[in-house]
């Protein structure tokens, strides 16, 4: 009997592991609500003083715009999206563009409760919270010259119109009205690395899906012969 239990817990195992893992790939592929992000309206943006930042002061929300992309800061992560409400991408902390980690904390709508006491005109002390590793990986990001920083990008003000039923939620249909309608390219290595990363997605799901087409064209012919 005992035996028999082991062997039903080593089967079981496997597969509640394997369910943990896809929910965790959900949360940060699903569009904006599986991470708690929502932005139905495009954001009223305004610049940070002396940064190539924006952020929207009228939304409950750590929500910035910087280096032609929208970043978001929610729980204890960053996410990234070349689109005012996502899809939201998962940014590894070792690969946050240096700006986005300079942001003063004043400008946080929701500040976490570990800010507090910090210097509110400052960047977050980022090293004295996420480790010794990380900010000897990341050494210098919080050492910059304030007489040349860079010009904010332009914001994409073309997706203004697209709101409620008309904002679109394919990666790929995403990809191509932006690529016809922004023509900036983000500078910093870090922004390239998801930018990048986000339109070889929709290149992939486009082919994909022109891969699908083909293969039921083909079948209908196959099925319309004599």
């Amino acid at each position: 009997m005992r035996k028999l239990i082991l062997v039903l817990s080593m089967l079981i195992l496997p597969i509640s592991a394997a369910k943990a893992e896809t929910n965790v790939a959900l949360g940060v592929s699903v569009p904006g609500a599986s991470v708690g992000i929502n932005i139905p309206t495009y954001p009223i943006l305004v610049q940070v003083p002396d940064y190539p930042v924006y952020y929207d002061p009228q939304v409950t929300l750590n929500y910035f715009f910087y280096d032609g992309m929208f970043w978001v800061f929610q729980g204890d992560d960053w996410y990234v999206s070349s689109w005012y409400n996502g899809p939201w991408q998962l940014v590894v902390r070792n690969y946050l563009p240096v700006y986005v980690l300079r942001i003063p904390m004043r400008y946080y709508r929701m500040p976490p409760p570990y800010f507090h006491g910090w210097p509110i005109d400052a960047p977050p002390p980022w090293g004295d919270h996420w480790g010794h590793d990380w900010e000897q990986q990341r050494k210098g990001w919080d050492l910059w010259d304030h007489t040349s920083t860079p010009r904010p990008a332009p914001l994409p003000s073309y997706q203004r119109k697209f709101t409620g039923d008309r904002y679109p939620r394919e990666l790929e249909t995403q990809h191509s009205i932006h690529s016809k309608k922004y023509h900036y390219l983000p500078r910093e290595p870090m922004t390239q690395r998801y930018y990048h990363q986000q339109r070889n997605q929709s290149t992939h799901k486009n082919k994909e899906h022109e891969n699908k087409e083909h293969e039921n064209k083909h079948q209908a012919r196959g099925q319309n012969r004599p």
